[in-house]
């Protein structure tokens, strides 16, 4: 039986554990320690910070595996090329992992590979911060390098709110530098896809929902497909490839933030690895294939297929996040499988009695919602309804995101 190493125990790393299982594998799961889902689900466990790429490799060695992967996180992409090209794995390799885990390297990348993307500062300190934003021009993105979830990013309008902002990257950051960028006007998109053997196998370019949040963006749900002219469908590969390429991302899933701004395109940021909010299961839906399984396939160096030919489904999904901290104290179960039994995906990570934080980033989630459909105000009507089965404090959060 092959053996397969997941990083991450979360919510995005659980619908890769189960496929794998599903398919026969034995599934070694490594995190930090924590009530991290992952784990009930894991053949074996071994409670290791995912960014100590040495304890990793030696726990891969002594298990053997046939290929290690991840999906929604960035932090861990640099070991599993570590281990790549240690243990002559199929995967993305170091080197690829470390341009696409440092938002700075990623940046020179770009510019040496001629993509379009923002112009950008790397600064060391507040006065150099300051510097930056008055030669770049305000508006201006303050950026810890090596961060997730939208942690440590905020968008400054003016000179006054920007030590807040720095500050908020350092503090997220392990490097002891931050990036300034311009802020890119236009469209706000998100492309996934994969690369197999320097080839570009997969382009999916998908909507995007945000919230917005202390004047920054952070994920919401996607919906597929994103509909485009031929025109700017090819520039999107163009400027796509032009990444891949620059970053040397290869053998793997990737994740991207793009902007449209009319015809042209550009390069936000992107990781060697598929994306969040449920990305994975949208693109499943959308293009009639099991993406996680694709991935695993990937990893284990086997032939990766991307059926051709199959009726486009198109599909949302959205996550379930509250307006205030609180705890959840009734869940209407009869309401969500009356929903459920429509053919929508409803998942909480949370049950009864369990504490919620208040809207924060993308890892403030308490749940998601996925249905096959192409109209977003009939998506949220749905999402309205589980959001009525769900009390916090004795309060239904539809009642207090009305408010």
């Amino acid at each position: 039986m092959d053996k397969i190493m997941i990083l991450g125990a979360s919510v995005y790393q659980v619908p890769l554990i189960r496929t794998a299982k599903r398919m026969g594998l034995y599934t070694v799961v490594s995190s930090m320690p924590g009530a991290y889902p992952g784990f009930d689900y894991a053949d074996k466990a071994y409670y290791v910070n995912t960014v100590d790429k040495e304890a990793i490799l030696d726990i891969c060695r002594k298990e053997g595996i046939s290929g290690i992967c991840t999906s929604g996180t960035d932090v861990a992409v640099a070991t599993i090329g570590y281990v790549n090209d240690q243990m002559g794995l199929s995967g993305i390799s170091e080197e690829a992992a470390n341009k696409a885990c440092d938002k700075f390297r990623m940046k020179e990348a770009f510019a040496e590979g001629n993509v379009a993307a923002s112009r950008y500062v790397r600064v060391t300190s507040l006065d150099e911060a300051y510097e930056a934003a008055e030669k770049i021009g305000y508006p201006v993105v303050v950026k810890c390098v090596d961060s997730s979830g939208s942690r440590g990013i905020n968008v400054v309008d003016r000179r006054e709110d920007l030590k807040g902002a720095y500050d908020e990257a350092v503090r997220y950051s392990r490097k002891d530098y931050v990036l300034i960028e311009s802020k890119l006007s236009g469209h706000e998109i998100g492309v996934d896809g994969m690369v197999v053997n320097g080839e570009l196998i997969l382009l999916a370019p998908h909507e995007k929902f945000t919230y917005k949040f202390r004047g920054a963006t952070m994920p919401a749900g996607h919906a597929f497909p994103y509909k485009c002219s031929d025109k700017v469908y090819n520039e999107i590969a163009e400027q796509i490839t032009r990444a891949t390429n620059s970053l040397g991302i290869d053998n793997t899933a990737f994740n991207s933030d793009v902007f449209i701004d009319g015809d042209d395109v550009y390069i936000i940021e992107m990781g060697g690895r598929a994306g969040a909010t449920c990305i994975p299961e949208l693109i499943s839906i959308y293009y009639g294939f099991d993406f996680y399984e694709q991935m695993i396939n990937n990893a284990l160096g086997k032939p990766v297929v991307m059926p051709e030919g199959a009726e486009r489904v198109p599909c949302m999904a959205k996550l379930l996040m509250s307006p205030v901290d609180g705890t959840l104290t009734y869940i209407d179960e009869e309401k969500l499988d009356a929903i459920r039994d429509e053919g929508v995906t409803v998942k909480l990570d949370y049950g009864v009695g369990n504490n919620i934080e208040k809207m924060y980033n993308g890892t403030t989630r308490i749940g998601h919602v996925i249905a096959k459909a192409d109209d977003e105000s009939a998506f949220d009507r749905i999402k309205d309804r589980v959001y009525s089965a769900m009390y916090v404090d004795g309060r239904s959060l539809e009642e207090l995101w009305r408010e």
